[in-house]
Order: structure tokens, then sequence, then C-alpha cells
């Protein structure tokens, strides 16, 4: 990295970073609380409070959203006239997974191989913490530029809206000229990029019921319809045998004319299998970034283990469906529960339940803001050009505030590049990309002020 004094301080400041994503990382702040204690996600709240309060932020507040969950905000004056800057995280984590599948323990940040391991190191602790280091870098190098809020939500991982909603309701709150969102990662180590699209994403519970209970299946079996079966037919309807998603009425030919996605180097970014294929068909980028994707999440049914020789009479599936930009999330769900109902068998019965939604995302990439912060990853990344780049997730936020908004512009960038294995377990952050986005960052709002 280029020396200067942003750069400089940056670095010297990495100890306490690390210090500081320990104790957030320790939290185990995942905003499902009948699987987690909702103290573990206040403590974190409050942490980020704490650390806001630190900085010089003003009305600083944990706010109750919704959802019962709590986003934390806080606001820290620039000089008169200056530019206002939204800068977004958030607290809330996925659940570990299998924890006996991790190297060291999911919730205690660990150094291994030049990375740190954790839940939440990169996604989206380390993303407040680059905001942290970002104005710190800043304020040590002559002051911090513009006005700043800062919204660090509680529920992102949960696709609840509560922040959505809470922010509908008080639109003066988080109005800003440009949004950051910290919630992206580049493309992978080391190429400095933008995310300018996310698919959005939509939720579905489908039961089917057929018998008023079990059966014997070698008495009644052949003859009595398999609700589980009935659920298999149904789910596999939902693909084409190349394992395009095929959604009744839902376009999945659309194309990704940016930064493309190297097949070989995808199946190793995804740990695929030798000898099993990918699906779907167009290049990796046209998949994962400009079509729909269905994918299932659950399904309740018997276990192997102590199974019994049974017709089920019920079973149910969560069905998760990835909106490209361009296509409404709303409509979409339409569609698919359509979808479902259609190709039910055997006259079951078939009940849907809508779990949440929310939009895709494109951004405008032509606006002064996305100029400001191709000069400063230049720089953070020594010369190197900053790079456009889908993400096949979601960030619902991101379109409401596009809609709150609409004069504002809006870049997401983090650290969630391939390595980290974000919502996987073993799952880290590379110091190198924290300490270079942080620099990045700072001189992002140091480069836009002066626009």
């Amino acid at each position: 990295m280029s020396s200067n004094p942003v750069a400089e301080t940056v670095a010297s400041l990495m100890p306490r970073a690390k210090a500081e994503l320990t104790e957030l990382v320790a939290f185990k702040s995942v905003a499902d609380f009948d699987q987690f204690p909702r103290s573990e996600s206040e403590g974190a709240a409050n942490w980020v409070a704490d650390a806001l309060r630190a900085e010089g932020f003003q009305d600083v507040a944990l706010l109750d959203t919704p959802d019962g969950t709590q986003s934390v905000y806080g606001s820290l004056p620039g000089p008169e006239g200056a530019k206002t800057v939204l800068l977004y995280a958030h607290y809330d984590v996925q659940p570990p997974l299998d924890e006996a599948g991790w190297a060291t323990p999911p919730f205690e940040l660990t150094e291994r191989d030049g990375r740190w391991y954790g839940r939440g190191s990169a996604d989206c602790k380390g993303g407040l913490v680059m905001h942290l280091l970002a104005l710190r870098a800043l304020k040590a190098d002559g002051g911090v530029p513009v006005n700043v809020k800062v919204i660090v939500e509680g529920s992102e991982e949960q696709g609840t809206g509560g922040l959505e909603r809470y922010a509908e309701e008080h639109p003066e709150l988080l109005a800003a000229d440009t949004i950051v969102i910290g919630d992206a990662g580049n493309f992978r180590v080391g190429v400095p990029t933008v995310t300018t699209a996310l698919r959005g994403m939509t939720l579905v519970r489908v039961r089917v019921d057929t018998l008023e209970g079990n059966l014997h299946s070698g008495q009644f079996g052949g003859a009595a319809p398999d609700a589980l079966g009935a659920l298999i037919r149904v789910l596999d309807s939902l693909r084409a045998e190349d394992g395009s998603t095929t959604v009744d009425g839902l376009t999945g030919t659309s194309r990704w004319d940016g930064l493309q996605y190297d097949e070989a180097q995808f199946r190793k970014d995804a740990k695929v299998l030798d000898g099993v294929e990918l699906i779907g068909s167009g290049t990796v980028a046209d998949r994962i970034w400009a079509r729909p994707a269905v994918t299932v999440l659950g399904i309740d049914c018997p276990p192997v283990v102590g199974a019994t020789p049974s017709v089920q009479a019920s079973a149910r599936a969560l069905v998760s469906l990835r909106v490209p930009p361009g296509v409404d999330t709303v409509e979409a769900t339409k569609l698919l529960q359509a979808h479902l109902e259609a190709h039910t068998p055997w006259g079951a019965r078939v009940q849907l339940e809508h779990i949440g939604l929310g939009q895709p995302f494109r951004a405008d990439t032509s606006s002064p803001a996305y100029a400001a912060m191709a000069q400063a990853m230049s720089v953070a990344f020594d010369g190197a050009e900053m790079q456009y780049a889908g993400q096949g997730g979601s960030i619902p936020l991101c379109n409401t505030l596009a809609s709150l908004y609409p004069q504002a512009e809006i870049l997401l960038i983090g650290l969630s590049e391939p390595e980290a294995q974000i919502h996987a377990v073993n799952e880290s952050v590379s110091p190198e990309e924290l300490e270079r986005l942080s620099v990045a960052e700072a001189l992002f709002l140091r480069n836009y002020a002066a626009n």
C-alpha cells in the first residue's frame, strides 16, 4: 500500500481493530431468539453504541424496530455545509451451523494462516470495525470532512425487515447524500470491488397434506398418496434438467455484462466436488448475479435414523427464491406461489405461507461518488483498478433506502470475499483486506467531500 498518513494511521490501529473484533465476535448475536438468547444481541448493540459514543457521535440511540430487534444509530457532525454520508453495517450474524465443523470455536476470534476466524468476522462485524478505522484515520489527519451518520442493524440476516419498516416510518433519520453499505465484498482478495447489483429474495413455506394420519406402507403403500412424495414432485418442478430455475412465468435468460467469473475459479471458491457439474446455463456471472435461483432451504420429514415403514400424511419445506435486478419480488412471489400450487400432484392439499421478502437492487455507477471511490481504491490497493461486480445475496435495506432517498448515491463495499466463507463454517476475514478497505473508505470520504 502506498505510504500516506491515512494508511500509516490505519496500520497502527490494526492491533486495536483485532481486539475490538474479538470482543464483538464473542457476542452470539443471532437474531433468532428461539435459538439464541436475546441478551447476546442486546449486548452487541450496547457495545456498538458505546463504540460510537467513544468516537464522539451524537444522538446515539438503540432503535426498537418493529421486528423486535434493535438497530444502533449515531451522528457525527462535520464542517458546516458539508455533505452527509450514511455508513451501514449489521451486528447480527448467522448461526454457527455445525460447531463441530469449525476448526476453532465460532464465537472466539482466532488467528490462523494469516486470517482471523469467527462468526461475523467478515459478515458484518468486520464491516463496523472498517467504518471505525476509516473515521479514526481521518480524525488523526485533519478531521472528518463530511457529516457522518452510522446505522448498525440487528436483524439483517433474519430478513425480517425491522430496519426497513423503521426507516419508512422515520424517513428523515437516515437521509444522506451518499450511502456506503459495508456488507458486500471484493471479487477476491486484493481486487478492489464495488457491488453494483443485488438479487432480491423471497421465502415461502409450503406444506402438503394427503392423509388424516400416517399409514403402514405395506398395507396401504402403492395406493395411498404419500405427502412426502408429493412434496418432492413439487420441489423437483422448480428446476429444469440442467438445474436451471423454472418458475412458471419468471424469465431466466438475463445476462451479466460486467466483471466475469471464471468457471474453474468458481468451482474452487464453491468447493464443488470433483465430477459434479455446475447447474444452469449461461456464464457463471449470469447465473449468480442476473438470473433467478431457487433453493430448498429445509424439509420437515422423518429422519433416516428412527424412520418407520409409513406412508407420510404431511410434509413441509422452506423454499427460497433469489430475484434478479429488474424483477419485482412481490410479483415473483406470486409466480412462485402459483407454480407451487399448480404443480402439486394427486389433488394433494397445499398450504403456502409467505415468510418475507427483499427487493433486488441496481446502482447508478455514473455518479460522482463512484469516481471518488475508484480513486480511493486505486490508492489503497496500490494502483489496482476498481471493478464492478454483482452479488447473489440480498440486502433488503438497499432498495428501501433507494426508494426513500432517490437522489442519494449508494455504494456497496465490504469484507466478504470468497475465502471469507460467510454463512458457512470457518468464516474468516483477511486483516489485509480490512486494512486496505478502511484506508479506501477514509480516502473516499475525503475525495467525496472535495467534489
